[in-house]
């Protein structure tokens, strides 16, 4: 348990002056740096155990990375805020307060856009994705087996035909039953428990592609391009073990984004705490175990110290912690005036670009149609295209990248991009810290006893990795606090109820 040393000094004032003339308001059990997606989850999690908390943020709004900019009647996410409907919907529905949260589905799997044609990867057939977007609840790979072989064996068949049918040449043909293959192998993927993966050899996802089970050239014409997108790695440096999972849960439950923009996410989070818990605009200069102080509103007193910010960030205010190489991003928002061919404009797919060879790289790496992902992304009638462009190429200026993306866009969704208007280019040099082989996704998330860190940083580089870091954290706070976590506690109530009606009933 904590020492209560901390009770004495806010009791007496010699945490500050401030804290001693300003009281209640300044003082906290734990005070929380940063109110991105872990500090939020955090001060949730606690907050629901019973502690008194307080949230600092430097930026005058709430949400870190999770920032979504409303222009002109178009809802424009700073990142590309694209989540897993198995791993990442299945973090969200841990947290009570994002019960309202709505994922919109992209059509189950991917399109691969390459050398002018386009290509399908999918292991899951359309209604099942939509069926556990609308349940809430992500649905897991179907292990029944009664009736399932003669089932697989027809829609395989199918597969085969279509493709087979629609094949122009031989090239054509090894690709289509390459895709048939892909798809299998897939599904067989999805069926591993993650158990499984994690007791793989890990490498570089790079290396471990042609080690995984999947057919050698849709791998790297299809798998390869797929992994670099979800992963924002075009080297793919990051450990086989977060490839792997990532691989899986697209594969299981496929790709989503939030309802309204990514700040639906934190901004609901906030919106569940206590009124008073978040201070915007309130820039953290140093953390102690008793004591955060500020750049300019003084000092706040507390039990325990959380820093829930970026890696950078938190290495300033904790020495001695690691900083990773990081994953440049680029997010490119163009509003379409005319209307885009109608399967385009209807089916909300998510497009992968592969690489052209002998070319100078085409800069977006992948793209989708976000007013028909999520038709409150852009005001009636109108049409938004969100593109990512990732490495080298996304710290190109905006004006340069803009050219380069229309001139491939066109090609992509088969249309002239003339009139097209950039709404907005967010770059982030820092927007996905590094993972690469080895990786520890379970960094030690307490400092010292009363001094604690979170983030995806500590994780994995997901919003999946900032809710589980944030978990482990409030999970270590509440140990030395002595306290349960809510859970428990509830768990604990539960069970003394009827102890408390035996002993009203011997009364009676």
């Amino acid at each position: 348990m904590l020492t209560s040393s901390a009770d004495a000094d806010i009791r007496t004032g010699t945490c500050g002056e401030e804290v001693d003339a300003v009281g209640r308001d300044r003082t906290a059990d734990v005070v929380i740096v940063g109110a991105g997606l872990a500090g939020l989850a955090a001060a949730h999690r606690l907050s629901r155990a019973g502690m008194r908390v307080l949230v600092l943020e430097a930026a005058s709004r709430v949400g870190g990375r999770l920032r979504t900019d409303h222009v002109e009647g178009y809802r424009l996410d700073h990142s590309p805020g694209v989540v897993s409907l198995d791993r990442d919907a299945d973090a969200f529905a841990r947290l009570p307060a994002l019960e309202p949260l709505a994922l919109r589905p992209f059509t189950p799997g991917a399109l691969l856009h390459s050398e002018g044609r386009t290509h399908r990867v999918a292991a899951r057939p359309a209604e099942r994705a939509a069926q556990s977007v609308r349940s809430g609840r992500p649905a897991g790979f179907d292990r029944r087996t009664k009736g399932a072989g003669s089932t697989r064996g027809a829609l395989t068949a199918l597969h085969t035909a279509r493709a087979l049918t629609g094949a122009r040449s031989r090239a054509d043909m090894s690709d289509a039953l390459g895709l048939v293959r892909l798809r299998a192998s897939l599904a067989r993927f999805a069926a591993v428990p993650p158990q499984g993966l994690l007791a793989r050899p890990e490498l570089p996802a790079c290396q471990a592609l042609s080690a995984r089970g999947l057919p050698s050239r849709p791998a790297e014409t299809l798998v390869r391009p797929l992994l670099t997108a979800l992963l924002s790695d075009p080297a793919l440096t990051t450990s086989s073990r977060v490839a792997d999972l990532t691989l899986r849960g697209f594969a299981r439950g496929g790709l989503g984004v939030p309802a309204g923009g990514q700040a639906t996410v934190t901004e609901l989070l906030a919106a569940a705490l206590p009124p008073g818990t978040v201070r915007t605009g309130v820039r953290v200069t140093s953390v102690s175990t008793h004591t955060v102080e500020t750049a300019e509103h003084g000092t706040f007193g507390c039990e325990a110290a959380l820093v829930a910010t970026g890696a950078r960030s938190a290495a300033a205010l904790l020495p001695g912690l690691r900083v990773p190489q990081f994953h440049p991003v680029t997010v490119l928002h163009h509003a379409a005036p005319d209307p885009l061919p109608p399967p385009v404009a209807r089916v909300p797919s998510f497009t992968v670009c592969a690489e052209r060879d002998g070319t100078d790289p085409d800069p977006v790496s992948h793209t989708w149609v976000a007013s028909a992902v999520d038709p409150s992304r852009a005001a009636p009638g109108r049409t938004l295209v969100t593109s990512v462009v990732l490495g080298e190429r996304a710290a190109e200026p905006p004006t340069a990248l803009d050219k380069a993306a229309r001139d491939q866009l066109a090609g992509v969704y088969g249309t002239s991009t003339d009139r097209w208007e950039l709404l907005a280019a967010y770059h982030d040099p820092e927007a996905v810290p590094a993972m690469p082989a080895p990786h520890d996704p379970r960094r030690p998330v307490r400092v010292l006893s009363g001094l604690y860190v979170c983030g995806e940083h500590r994780d994995t580089s997901t919003l999946r990795g900032a809710l589980s870091s944030a978990q482990r954290a409030t999970e270590q706070i509440l140990r030395d606090f002595g306290r349960p976590a809510a859970g428990e506690q509830a768990a604990q109530e539960a069970a003394q109820e009827p102890a408390k009606e035996t002993a009203q009933e011997t009364a009676a």
